[in-house]
Parts: C-alpha cells; sequence; structure tokens
C-alpha cells in the first residue's frame, strides 16, 4: 500500500508540473505579441483607455449682412415761384451751356439741349455761353414750366437774337427734341450729332 501511494503522489506531482509548463508558452505568447485572450491589441486597447474625447465643432454664426447702401439721389431744392408777369430781365451769370441765373433765379433754356460741364464738350459750350451774355442785359420768357430747381423760358439779348438758337449754330448744343418739338433742329451744323455723340447721351 505504501508503495502505490508513493507511486500516485510522484504521478500527481508530474501532472501537475506538466500542466504547467504547457501553459507558460502561451502566456509568454501573448505577452510578446501584446495581444489579449481574445486576440484584441493590448497597446489599442490603452490607447482607447487614455483617448480624450475630441470635442464636437460648434456651428459658426454667420453674422448679419448689412443692407447694402442705396445711391444717393442727388436733392435739389423746390423751384421758386413764377413771377405773375412771367418774365425776368437782367445780367446773366452762366452755370453751363443751358442753364444761366437771371435776377437770382436759376434758368433752364428752353427748347436745347448742351453736354453737362464733365461731357465732352461741356467746357466749350459753357464758354461759348459767357462769350454770347457778357455784358448784355438778358430778358426771360418763361413757359411756366419748371425743371428741377430751375424755372424754364426762352432767353433774348438787348437786340432780340433768341441766345438758345445762337449756341445750337456755335455747334455747342443740340435742339431739344421732344421738349422743343423740332424748333432749332434747322439750325444744327452738319455732323454735329456724331462730334457730341448724340443728343441722347447727355440725359
Amino acid at each position: 500500500m505504501e508503495f502505490f501511494a508513493v507511486v500516485f503522489v510522484v504521478l500527481l506531482i508530474a501532472f501537475i508540473v506538466f500542466g504547467l509548463q504547457s501553459k507558460r508558452p502561451s502566456q509568454s505568447r501573448e505577452q510578446n505579441t501584446g495581444r489579449g485572450p481574445k486576440g484584441v491589441s493590448t497597446r489599442h486597447a490603452r490607447r482607447q483607455g487614455t483617448q480624450k474625447p475630441v470635442p464636437m465643432a460648434k456651428p459658426r454664426r454667420q453674422r448679419p449682412q448689412a443692407p447694402r447702401p442705396i445711391a444717393e439721389i442727388p436733392q435739389h431744392r423746390p423751384p421758386p415761384p413764377v413771377p405773375a408777369s412771367h418774365q425776368l430781365k437782367g445780367k446773366a451769370y452762366i452755370i453751363d451751356g443751358d442753364t444761366i441765373i437771371v435776377d437770382k433765379i436759376k434758368v433752364r433754356l428752353a427748347g436745347i439741349d448742351a453736354p453737362e460741364l464733365d461731357q465732352p464738350w461741356g467746357q466749350k459750350s459753357k464758354w461759348e455761353m459767357v462769350k454770347i451774355c457778357k455784358g448784355q442785359i438778358i430778358r426771360v420768357d418763361l413757359t411756366g414750366e419748371t425743371s428741377y430747381d430751375r424755372l424754364v423760358g426762352t432767353c433774348y439779348l438787348p437786340d432780340g437774337r433768341d441766345i438758345g438758337a445762337e449756341i445750337i449754330k456755335a455747334g455747342l448744343a443740340l435742339d431739344g427734341g421732344h421738349y422743343s418739338k423740332g424748333k432749332y433742329r434747322h439750325l444744327e451744323i452738319p455732323g454735329i450729332r456724331k462730334r457730341l455723340r448724340s443728343y441722347g447721351r447727355w440725359r
């Protein structure tokens, strides 16, 4: 009996030792490869455990766009009242080729159209008007119409010449078309509309 007990103990010890030796290589392989029992990388698991969550980017608030400025419309003073006599008389101060001041009132020459000062021939038209009116007493027959801050009228020199007709004959203004009903068209010099780059561009 003692013999069998010794043999049983020896076999039991051998079985335990053999079992421990068979488990060690697999554990060492898991440590070397860095993978856990389920094939998951331990390094990856550590990274996932320590990685901080990325905050969601906040949507940018769109700034309200300022309204686009509307082009300012030039403001004009209201025209003065038309005198009961429908006439003005006095020396003329020249604004441009179709606007003068008589007796402190702006007058738009009826039925003609001259270039503006900042357009081609605008300065020449103004100085031609200065030449015509210089030293003269101008008579204005008002039509009763207005144009912005101006009264509209036909202007005459002391000898009876129509100032509008004179500046058109000088080649520095055109007949007013619709406004004149062609009154001065026959006075335009040949080729004047081409030189002044057409009547319509001035408006």
